[in-house]
């Protein structure tokens, strides 16, 4: 009698790899920077111009070029290598930053000087973010994508603890200060990104196939691979219902950004503190949150219920929470925070893992494209309606509509996005016996 022995099960891969700690400590200094330079450009523009149409204008000016840009670098990203787009736009960020500083430095500031710098930005970051998520996938080892955007988003959410101190030195010092401090964290960030050693073998692979094309016009090529980018979110059922719901959510998402902290700053002496007491409990629930993701897994045959079911508490709390006392805002806010790493975790590492390597760029850019229209969007109708309307009656129906369009698109594409959500994640790699 034969006995088939079955093979030892293998080690699980190591998460903390070279490349990954790099890339993790880049974007941990990077978005330190641009923590403490953010937040304290929202309060200049509510100090100098005192209107809230114009801060939604400020904020719509950074989201902007974001409508757009993303679709195109997704079909170029493609093409070129991630890992030196990521590294060359943050050493340009570097110097946009500086430049910046000195201007403001001199007292020139003025509200159009304001909305070419964002424009700027904005544009650099839409490339940015399409490359970013393209990229740290393959940085991640076989059977960690949990743990690993676990990890990014607490990162994320403790970045955003220095934002007391930097509204501190703003009000101390003014503005300056901290874009260059955000100048030098985007070279260092850089610095760090170029000793990453991740092979990108897709480049191979795409440029091979380009070179049976070459009667094509590059421009024609180019509009080719934007069409195929919407074509395969468009054939994916799942990821398309993902896709549009994520788009409404961005919608309540930009709504909210450009009333929230001037409601707070309206309604309370010395507001920008409250609010930021109120969405500190935010970012102590996401750190929370992050901590559990990163110890435990959720049961894969529940994500999507799981998911789902925290669509609607997010939008519900985020809907009715200005109408609480100051105790229950906080508690409102810590639960989403917690609930906020729940819906990003299952979400990004579910399709990620889903979408093969060489349609990443591409998905990503229809992905980000499509929810920067709703947070454009939101920001300019948000802004626009405060100015007759209540801004907690405007942010609550713009929630609302994102809980309609939780039970409506998720839960209306059930299999769809369940076959998705509720499957083994795993990197997209080929076994040979």
């Amino acid at each position: 009698m034969n006995h088939v022995l079955s093979p030892a099960p293998q080690p699980k891969a190591k998460l903390w790899t070279r490349d990954f700690t790099i890339i993790t400590l880049g974007s941990v200094i990077s978005m330190l920077g641009n923590s403490m330079s953010g937040f304290a450009l929202s309060l200049l523009v509510l100090d100098y111009t005192g209107s809230n149409l114009l801060y939604a204008i400020y904020v719509a000016t950074f989201t902007l070029p974001q409508v757009v840009m993303p679709i195109f670098s997704g079909a170029i990203l493609d093409r070129f290598s991630r890992k030196k787009t990521i590294y060359t736009l943050d050493f340009i960020s570097s110097g946009v930053y500086a430049v910046s500083a000195l201007i403001l430095g001199q007292g020139w500031f003025s509200f159009p000087v304001l909305a070419v710098f964002c424009f700027i930005i904005g544009s650099i970051n839409s490339i940015y973010f399409v490359a970013y998520d393209s990229f740290y996938p393959l940085l991640i080892s076989e059977g960690n994508y949990s743990k690993a955007y676990s990890i990014a988003s607490v990162l994320e959410t403790l970045s955003a603890l220095i934002i007391p101190i930097a509204t501190y030195f703003y009000n101390l010092f003014g503005i300056a200060p901290l874009l260059g401090i955000n100048a030098l964290c985007f070279f260092l960030a850089a610095s760090a990104e170029t000793q990453i050693r991740a092979e990108e073998h897709y480049i191979e692979k795409q440029r091979a196939a380009l070179a049976l094309e070459e009667q094509h016009s590059s421009g024609r090529r180019l509009l080719r691979d934007i069409k195929e980018g919407f074509r395969y979110l468009l054939s994916e059922k799942g990821l398309l219902c993902v896709a549009i719901y994520f788009a409404v959510s961005s919608l309540a998402n930009g709504a909210s950004s450009v009333i929230t902290l001037p409601y707070f700053k309206s309604t309370f002496d010395n507001g920008e503190y409250i609010y930021m007491l109120v969405w500190g409990m935010a970012i102590f629930g996401r750190a929370i949150g992050g901590g559990i993701h990163y110890k435990m897994s959720l049961p894969v045959q529940k994500k999507y219920s799981i998911a789902l079911t925290v669509y609607v508490i997010i939008s519900l709390c985020e809907g009715f929470y200005l109408y609480c006392p100051l105790p229950v805002m906080m508690a409102s806010c810590f639960l989403t925070g917690i609930l906020g790493v729940t819906s990003y975790t299952i979400r990004i590492s579910a399709t990620q893992s889903y979408v093969p390597d060489e349609k990443k760029g591409r998905f990503n850019g229809a992905f980000n494209m499509l929810n920067t229209v709703g947070s454009f969007t939101g920001n300019l109708l948000a802004g626009a309606l405060t100015a007759f309307l209540p801004a907690r009656g405007v942010l609550t129906g713009f929630m609302l509509i994102a809980v309609a369009a939780a039970i409506l698109v998720i839960g209306g594409g059930r299999r769809s996005v369940a076959a998705i959500y509720n499957r083994q994640q795993q990197n997209f790699t080929i076994r040979h016996n």
